[in-house]
């Protein structure tokens, strides 16, 4: 896995706002989860960061709500296969700095790595 990462969707247009926020440099590899899906082994580095399968799950995915997944009990192999099935189920964004993983679009979680990066920048 790249050490600078930006997972993302470019039709989404909470990615495209986080994208232009973050200001991310050439060192940063974009990865578009739809021309280019997470691997298995992508799956997995993450799902070690997130702490689990489901930390990754994105429940806001249009897939999730047709299938009515929120009246099943999901288990941690049901998200890895959902996961592993269709790019929609990743929660998004995703910026990876090294060893540091920014998971989601929640407020704390952008202006955490918003602040890392301008530490980064600094040094």
């Amino acid at each position: 896995m790249m050490k600078k990462h930006f997972y993302y969707l470019n039709t989404c247009n909470t990615c495209k706002r986080i994208l232009k926020e973050l200001e991310l440099n050439e060192d940063f590899t974009l990865q578009n989860l739809k021309e280019q899906p997470l691997t298995s082994k992508e799956i997995e580095t993450l799902k070690e960061a997130a702490g689990s399968y489901e930390a990754l799950f994105n429940r806001r995915s249009v897939l999730y709500r047709e299938r009515k997944l929120k009246d099943q009990h999901l288990q941690e192999n049901d998200y890895k296969e959902l996961l592993e099935e269709h790019y929609s189920f990743v929660k998004r964004p995703i910026l990876v700095v090294d060893t540091d993983f920014f998971i989601g679009n929640a407020k704390k979680t952008i202006v955490a790595a918003k602040e890392l990066l301008l530490t980064e920048k600094n040094n």
